[in-house]
């Protein structure tokens, strides 16, 4: 039996940590340390008690601050975590601050250090999140990759040998979630939308909400769709809103963030997901939706390359139209594979 440290910062890594710490957990003894990077008040008891996992034995408490502050201030405390618990292994998630001082932290303490969702690229250096994957690969001992383009990338920086394909670990958690949702969410109902066919919309890069006159552009060609859009407004997107006196489109209706389950349900249940999110596009492609994502990038290519996932940057005048003309597939192929926490508890467990 092995000491494992799951080290994570927000809502989506204890997504991703939920099937892994399952079957980790059958073998060894866990920790989980939370950051505090991002404070989401709908991560509370019941998201816990939804997804069947533990409270975090830590929470760091760090919050936000600028990228280099907050990602010193996450090491520093992860460090004296590290120091007290000596695990065998930690593990990170994905491309946050918190993955990269998890990262830094363990591989400095010469902890076998392991990063799930490893070696995707967007090719935009000018992303912190691309930053943060392209040090927690290069240093982390283990690398779980999700896709076959992950392994490509993994092959041009010369990481192949430390590399292993496994699957996306969203595949178990929206499996898991999915079920329950379906058991108990009663978002539509609650919502009204029961029989309405509608679109989700999610915004959160700065690039489309920090400036008012982006924001207002993206929401007014949006409602141009004249479509149902559903809005759930993060706390502060909804400042830039008020604060700008940008308050009101006829077909996007702003509702509060939600619990994991009811927005799992309003994917589910969406016609169309509109969306700047890397793992919503992940999510929306699992679900067999169509995505518009609203970059000018991704780094979830293949979903781009099936045809299901429309890159489409907002700043084309055109872009209502290029939405309202999308259409996917009827075939779709797999790219995430399947019971991918057991294989890579296994790796882990070797």
């Amino acid at each position: 039996m092995m000491k494992i440290a799951q080290i994570v910062g927000a809502r989506p890594q204890f997504v991703k940590l939920a099937p892994l710490s399952r079957e980790l957990r059958k073998q060894h003894r866990e920790i989980i340390i939370h950051s505090g990077q991002h404070y989401d008040l709908q991560m509370n008891e019941v998201f816990f008690r939804d997804m069947e996992i533990p409270q975090p034995d830590y929470n760091l408490s760090i919050g936000s601050g600028t990228q280099g502050k907050q990602t010193a201030e996450i090491l520093s405390a992860i460090e004296q975590v590290l120091l007290n618990e000596k695990p065998d292994r930690i593990v990170v998630y994905g491309d946050t601050n918190t993955t990269l001082a998890g990262a830094l932290a363990a591989v400095k303490l010469g902890i076998k250090t392991v990063h799930v969702e490893a070696c995707l690229r967007s090719f935009n250096r000018s992303m912190p999140e691309e930053i943060n994957r392209i040090v927690a690969d290069h240093v982390c001992d283990l690398l779980l990759a999700p896709t076959a383009k992950a392994m490509e990338n993994a092959k041009n920086e010369g990481l192949l040998k430390k590399t292993h394909l496994v699957g996306d670990i969203m595949v178990d958690s929206l499996r898991f979630g999915l079920a329950k949702a379906e058991k108990d969410s009663r978002v539509l109902r609650r919502l009204g939308l029961e029989d309405t066919e509608y679109c989700l919309l999610t915004l959160h890069r700065p690039y489309n909400v920090d400036d008012p006159q982006q924001l207002h552009r993206i929401l007014e060609g949006l409602n141009h769709l004249r479509r149902l859009i559903i809005f759930p407004v993060h706390p502060r997107t909804r400042n830039i809103l008020h604060n700008s006196n940008i308050t009101s489109y006829g077909n996007i209706r702003f509702i509060e963030p939600q619990a994991y389950l009811d927005f799992l349900s309003l994917m589910q249940h969406a016609q169309v997901i509109l969306s700047d999110s890397g793992g919503i596009q992940k999510e929306a492609y699992i679900l067999k939706k169509p995505c518009v994502t609203l970059r000018y990038e991704t780094e979830w290519v293949e979903t781009v390359a099936s045809g299901w996932n429309l890159l489409l940057p907002v700043n084309d005048p055109a872009f209502p139209e290029a939405i309202r003309e999308f259409r996917p597939p009827e075939a779709q192929p797999e790219i995430f594979g399947s019971q991918v926490a057991e294989k890579m508890a296994k790796l882990i467990s070797a």
